[in-house]
Formats: structure tokens, sequence, C-alpha cells
């Protein structure tokens, strides 16, 4: 995906502050942070939505949660509470499409959301 911005920082084209980075997923602190803390955990492949994953994406996936759960202890935030999310096409709130999992944390959070 040439006009993939996350697909650009995994390649190293776009600077971005990355903070984790492993053999299936990199995560990054969002730009324009919606919590105290707001990372982006994102496959290394793109696949543009929730709903484009198959059964055989399970260890993707499972890399990705493991990298929210470390990630959100790294940040000081799993003892008081953090949420993750997924956002899935333009009407569920989808900005870019790349998958993503926003690890949000540092404050109160509203429910319901959006």
């Amino acid at each position: 995906m040439t006009d993939c911005i996350f697909c650009k920082i995994v390649a190293g084209e776009i600077d971005a502050d990355i903070v984790h980075s492993g053999d299936q997923v990199i995560a990054f602190r969002d730009l324009h942070p919606q919590a105290p803390t707001h990372i982006l955990i994102i496959p290394r492949r793109h696949v543009p939505t929730l709903h484009d994953l198959t059964p055989q994406d399970g260890e993707l996936l499972n890399e990705m949660f493991t990298a929210a759960r470390q990630l959100a202890a790294d940040e000081g935030l799993a003892e008081r509470g953090y949420r993750a999310v997924f956002n899935c096409k333009d009407d569920g709130g989808q900005e870019i499409h790349h998958l993503h999992l926003h690890l949000l944390g540092g404050r109160q959070m509203a429910w319901p959301p959006g």
C-alpha cells in the first residue's frame, strides 16, 4: 500500500515515536492523542480493517493484545485501568484504513464512547 501512512511508518519512511517493535506488530504514540497515553498498535502487514481478518490471523491478534498488555504495564496504566479499542470502517470511526488497536489511559474513560 504505497499511500497508507501506517505502511510508511512500518517501512521507516515516516518518523514515529515507536514504543514497541515485535515480529508482526509495531506500536507508536498517536500524533493526536485522546488521552494522556494514546498508543496505536498495528500489524506490520497491511490489513485494512478488523473485518478483513481471517481465522489464520489468531497469532497476529495475540501479538497485538500481548503488546497492549505489556505497554499498559510499562506506561503505569495496569493498576488503574485503560481502554483498548478497534474502530472498524467509516461508521465505526476508523480514519486510517490499516488495522490499529488504540491503547488509551491516564484519565477516566466515559461510557458510552463517542
